[in-house]
């Protein structure tokens, strides 16, 4: 009988879309004793992970509940397959994408500042704010309280499936859309034109996995490629973007960002991201909606009953993605 580890925090009503005619076996975060187990789907925690593992035996199939699974390629054994969980939060990663840009350019974080005050005289600021961070000497009248995303050119970096969910609840505002991917393919450009496409872009969006290549991909030089006001978007993964020259190009007003991820994660208690200007910061909270684990939990369903089947699973790790 086929044995699946799970992680014991996984809700047993979850457990009921696996498959008639396997063992379950539920694993604890700290495990006390060792475990056999043929397909394992990996806890979201790296640290719960790193602990397991060492645990189980018999291990073939590693299932992860995260699409990234950057953290998982260090642990998993030489000759066990690893599966990431593509889908399972493309949902709440997307929508958390789109809030960020309206929330940014909606100026969110400085009206919450207002909020917490109780002071709305101080809204007349948001107009200074806008020409400063686009380079406008002119005086508007009446001022400028917010930004439209209808009309702005965003572009894609990392046009994958949870790129193209954030295309098309782009698409309805307005927007124009640029796709870069690793390879080029019709309507998405090559990693090799990004230099050529930043520059033109109102809102840069980055959702690549976290590879060597993708490590640094938005630095110092990158950074100055950006337009003045340009809106840079990072739901992938902290060390995309270098954090130095970050924060230098944010204290120096050239552009803004919103992020879900940093480098370092967490950040430490004074780090200059926590101060920096400009940015719209969340915790890396994207994915984690109540749907998340559902979905999670129904892929790797599905995948225990193409393994039983025989037939090839989907999402299988090579290398570095």
């Amino acid at each position: 009988m086929l044995k699946v580890g799970v992680p014991e925090t996984v809700d047993p009503e979850l457990l009921k879309k696996f498959p008639v005619g396997i063992e379950m076996v539920r694993i604890p975060s700290k495990p006390e004793s060792d475990y056999e187990v043929e397909f394992w789907v990996a806890p979201t925690n790296p640290k719960a992970a790193r602990e397991m593992l060492p645990h189980l035996h018999g291990v073939r199939v590693v299932q992860a509940l995260l699409a990234g699974v950057d953290w998982l390629l260090d642990i998993v054994p030489e000759g066990v397959q690893l599966c990431d969980a593509q889908g399972a939060h493309n949902i709440s990663t997307a929508e958390w994408t789109v809030a960020a840009i309206l929330g940014a350019l909606k100026y969110f974080p400085f009206y919450m500042e207002l909020q917490r005050a109780g002071n709305w005289k101080r809204r007349r600021e948001a107009n200074d704010y806008f020409r400063t961070m686009h380079g406008i000497e002119k005086q508007f009248h009446p001022p400028v309280l917010v930004e439209e995303l209808h009309g702005k050119h965003v572009l894609i970096v990392g046009y994958g499936a949870i790129g193209s969910e954030i295309e098309k609840r782009l698409l309805p505002f307005g927007v124009r859309i640029s796709r870069v991917a690793r390879r080029e393919r019709e309507g998405v450009a090559g990693v090799k034109k990004l230099h050529e496409l930043l520059p033109l872009a109102d809102v840069v969006v980055l959702i690549v996995p976290l590879t060597p290549e993708t490590t640094g991909m938005i630095g110092t030089k990158e950074l100055a490629l950006l337009k003045q006001g340009a809106l840079l978007v990072n739901a992938a993964r902290g060390p995309v973007v270098t954090t130095d020259a970050l924060v230098e190009a944010l204290h120096a007003g050239r552009i803004r960002a919103a992020l879900d991820v940093t480098d370092p994660e967490p950040l430490s208690e004074g780090h200059p991201l926590w101060s920096a200007p400009n940015l719209l910061l969340t915790p890396h909270v994207a994915g984690s909606s109540p749907m998340f684990l559902v979905r999670g939990i129904e892929l790797a369903a599905e995948q225990v009953r193409r393994y039983m089947r025989g037939e090839p699973l989907r999402y299988v790790v090579s290398g570095h993605y």
